[in-house]
C-alpha cells in the first residue's frame, strides 16, 4: 500500500460528527486523491470532521473498567497514570482529560487490544 492509500484508508475509518460533515469530508478526500488537497490539508479536514471525545464520569469510568475485567491498578497501568488518579475518577473527585480522555474513548470503542 503506497502512502498516499494509507490517508485514505485512515480518512475512511474516521466517524464523522454529522452527515454534512461526512459529505464534506467524502469530497475532500477525493479532492486529496485526485492531487487537489495536500495532506497537511487533508489531516486538517480529518481533524475537523472527525467526532468529538466524549466526557466520561465516575459512573462511565468505572462501566468501561467493570465491562474490560480491570482492576483499577491495571486500568492505571494501561492509561499510565497513577492509582490515586482512577480512584479519584471514580469517586468523582476528578475528572479525566485531554490525552487520558482519549485513551478512555479508544478503550471503549475499540477495546484493550487497541492499546497493548
Amino acid at each position: 500500500m503506497t502512502p498516499k492509500n494509507q490517508t485514505q484508508v485512515k480518512a475512511r475509518s474516521t466517524k464523522a460528527k454529522s452527515p454534512i460533515f461526512d459529505a464534506v469530508h467524502e469530497t475532500a478526500r477525493d479532492f486529496h486523491r485526485l492531487g487537489f488537497i495536500s495532506k497537511r490539508n487533508m489531516h486538517q479536514f480529518d481533524a475537523l470532521c472527525m467526532e468529538s471525545v466524549p466526557d466520561y464520569d465516575s459512573e462511565k469510568i468505572r462501566a468501561l473498567r467493570d465491562h474490560l475485567q480491570l482492576s483499577q491498578a491495571v486500568l492505571a497501568a494501561v492509561l499510565n497514570t497513577s492509582l490515586s488518579t482512577v480512584r479519584k475518577w471514580e469517586g468523582g473527585e476528578k475528572h479525566p482529560s485531554g490525552p487520558s480522555l482519549k485513551l478512555l474513548s479508544l478503550l471503549d470503542r475499540k477495546g484493550l487490544e487497541a492499546v497493548l
